[in-house]
């Protein structure tokens, strides 16, 4: 440590870390049926317990559909475990979390709402597609401030591979 930080350090005005930087790589496995429709998905952070930690992005229909008598809003029941935990509770959009549906292949995403102490969680993904199957993967996730550990699912469906890295801003 040099003499500066050390002095701050002494003084009590040495700042903590400032919020990682949470990035995602989330694979939209590609399907070959007839009608194909853009998955809802919902990727989120409980406690070992079960107990809902975070909201990290939640895709949806975000087009209004005048005149149909509904929205997009209206289908986010359909990611029943996200919804039973946390979605019933929301007004949508949420900012730093929802955004539109995304099509099949590989998405990079930065998780900007996420500031969380160290510790175990649990990354819990979900997607539910019209006129096609719904998916829910679970997975182990340490947090240590700076490095997550585990972080990766894998589906067998609806859901590809995702993987969760942060990086601490300096």
């Amino acid at each position: 440590m040099n003499t500066r930080w050390a002095a701050l350090a002494a003084a009590g005005m040495m700042q903590t870390l400032p919020p990682a930087q949470w990035q995602a790589a989330i694979d939209i496995p590609r399907m070959e049926v007839a009608e194909y429709h853009r998955p809802y998905f919902a990727l989120w952070l409980e406690k070992p317990d079960g107990t809902f930690v975070a909201n990290l992005a939640v895709w949806y229909d975000m087009r209004a559909k005048k005149g149909q008598g509904e929205e997009g809003t209206a289908w986010l029941k359909d990611l029943r475990a996200w919804w039973r935990k946390i979605g019933r509770e929301l007004t949508m959009p949420v900012d730093g979390v929802s955004g539109p549906t995304r099509p099949p292949g590989r998405h990079s995403v930065t998780l900007s709402a996420v500031s969380l102490p160290p510790g175990e969680y649990v990354l819990v993904a979900e997607a539910a597609r019209e006129l096609g199957g719904r998916e829910v993967v679970r997975g182990p996730l340490h947090w240590d401030g700076r490095t997550v550990h585990g972080g990766s699912l894998q589906g067998k469906s609806e859901i590809g591979s995702i993987t969760i890295k942060a990086e601490n801003a300096r």
